[in-house]
């Protein structure tokens, strides 16, 4: 049992041993680092599946669905602790689920653009899965940071000038957001003594009236940094053009990058603000709903004004940031697990189909002379030399069918942004209304009026990408475009697990349903955690047990 808790760290470990190795390899040597990340991308795959299955334990009332990996065998809430529960084994999975098909994607030649791809990708996964599995603030700060660092590299890999114009942006308002971040932690620390998330879930309801002040005040402006990596309207001016001039494997994997503040967001407000909060219940829902339907119109204006497929997508995924955080205002108020799963199931359907459809974009974009002609000009710009082993063409073979494949990969994800049947977005967006309409925590009026926006966004992603596939597939005269093997495979692939979340949506949203329902019980998490043993008291049970 003890040996077997060390496979938690693995998500992190993996990615990490994995970059470092990749630096060990001369830059013409591409083939070997897209190898290695592959299998690296691979082995978390597998690793998330295990850990999954994990979580499907006793059940709420045992506290069997989280399990933990105490650093250095101090307890908490004296030492670091990674915890794993549905919700952070929801996001690993994910995580690797979308990696995948990115790398095979960047195959194509995009890892090309510039030095070491390949090692800030692993460095990324490792601060995202980090983030996910942390049950401790300044570790969170820290993973943060190795994801942020990452991403910086990858947001910047390549050539152009909208793409440094996007990439200082995103770096200048990230390093604001982390000295947030590191603000509203020290408050937090200062008035409960500890950062153990746990440990705070306990501590909060206890908490005299005269610290509260101080300690929403650290809230807040925690929140507030994690408000900025989510897209939250008026501070997502920064993620369009960022999103948009990135590398298209970059963009794609960045498309769970917003997640991470919504997870956070979600993660801390369940366990710090729930309904077992006393005084402090329910802080800070008015801001989330109000901010997250303002977002979701910010997001359906965007899409609607925007004339390139690229900025419309980077507006879609602020519009799914903002559905989410309506969706965890609204069950800090008593919203329920089955609007809350809805959300999840969601979350995962727009990620990978926002994903899919960043892929989509150079492709269905491309001219004469297409992506050869691009990174041509990439190596000639950074003085790269060609490598020997690229006499042959790297990314395979043509596909027949072109317009054909790239059509029905198109329309799948129009079916799942804009939630429409049968795809999983239907699910999604039908399973948050069943929750909410009726339900009687809310007020009528906020039920329905979301309801509505959430129909309306839906609408308006429809109209916007509509308008980009008749521009694309029917008002276009010119020539088809040569699409390779390695460019429509990652997309069908993102879109075979969108059909597979679609037939298996019954048992999908079951999962998701119990993981909203230990959300609302923070207790499972932080009994969960404080009661982990050590190895030296785990070893001593078995012996009395014996």
């Amino acid at each position: 049992m003890i040996a077997a808790q060390h496979l938690i760290m693995a998500p992190i470990v993996i990615p990490l041993i994995t970059g470092a190795l990749t630096l060990l390899y001369d830059e013409r040597q591409r083939r070997a680092k897209l190898g290695l990340s592959l299998v690296s991308a691979l082995a978390l795959l597998i690793v998330s599946v295990e850990l999954m299955s994990r979580t499907k334990g006793a059940g709420l009332a045992g506290g069997g669905e989280t399990t933990f990996y105490l650093l250095g065998d101090w307890t908490a809430p004296f030492g670091i602790v990674i915890v794993l529960d549905r919700l952070a084994a929801m996001m690993v999975m994910l995580t690797a689920l979308l990696a995948i098909p990115v790398l095979i994607y960047s195959g194509t030649g995009w890892h090309k653009q510039g030095p070491h791809f390949h090692a800030m990708f692993q460095f990324l996964l490792m601060g995202l899965n980090g983030a996910f599995l942390t049950g401790d603030l300044f570790n969170l700060f820290v993973f943060f940071e190795v994801l942020l660092a990452a991403s910086y590299g990858l947001l910047l890999h390549g050539s152009g000038q909208l793409r440094v114009r996007g990439g200082l942006h995103y770096i200048a308002i990230n390093l604001a957001a982390s000295l947030l971040f590191l603000i509203g932690v020290s408050l937090i620390y200062g008035v409960t003594g500890t950062l153990n998330m746990a440990h705070l879930a306990k501590i909060v309801p206890g908490l005299p009236a005269s610290e509260l002040p101080l300690f929403r005040t650290g809230a807040a402006l925690l929140g507030l940094a994690f408000l900025v990596k989510a897209g939250i309207w008026p501070l997502s001016f920064w993620l369009p053009t960022a999103y948009m001039a990135a590398a298209a494997p970059v963009a794609a994997m960045f498309a769970i990058m917003t997640k991470v503040g919504v997870y956070v967001i979600l993660r801390l407000s369940m366990l710090t603000f729930g309904v077992t909060a006393g005084a402090s219940a329910g802080f800070g829902a008015e801001v989330l709903i109000a901010g997250g339907a303002l977002t979701m119109i910010f997001g359906v204006a965007g899409t609607l004004a925007s004339q390139g497929l690229g900025r419309m997508v980077a507006h879609l995924i602020v519009l799914s940031a903002g559905t989410l955080l309506s969706v965890t205002g609204l069950a800090l108020m008593g919203g329920g697990e089955k609007m809350l799963g809805g959300a999840l199931y969601y979350l995962v359907s727009s990620t990978l189909a926002s994903g899919a459809l960043f892929l989509l974009i150079e492709p269905m974009s491309r001219e004469e002379g297409g992506i050869a002609a691009l990174l041509a000009l990439t190596a000639d710009a950074y003085g790269i030399d060609q490598p020997e082993e690229d006499g042959a063409p790297e990314v395979g073979l043509a596909i027949p069918g072109t317009l054909m494949v790239l059509g029905l990969s198109f329309a799948g994800c129009v079916l799942v942004l804009a939630g429409l049947p049968p795809l999983s977005g239907f699910i999604g967006k039908v399973a948050m209304l069943s929750g909410l309409l009726g339900n009687p925590a809310l007020p009528p009026w906020l039920g329905w009026g979301f309801g509505a926006l959430l129909l309306l966004s839906g609408f308006a992603t429809l109209i916007g990408l509509v308008r980009i596939g008749i521009q694309t597939f029917w008002a276009s005269d010119g020539a088809v475009p040569k699409v390779f093997a390695l460019e429509i495979v990652p997309v069908i692939v993102l879109l075979s697990m969108l059909v597979l979340m679609t037939l298996k949506g019954q048992d999908t949203l079951r999962y998701m349903e119990d993981t909203a329902q230990a959300l609302l019980n923070p207790s499972v998490y932080a009994n969960g955690v404080l009661a982990a043993p050590s190895v030296e008291q785990e070893a001593a049970r078995q012996e009395v047990v014996q």
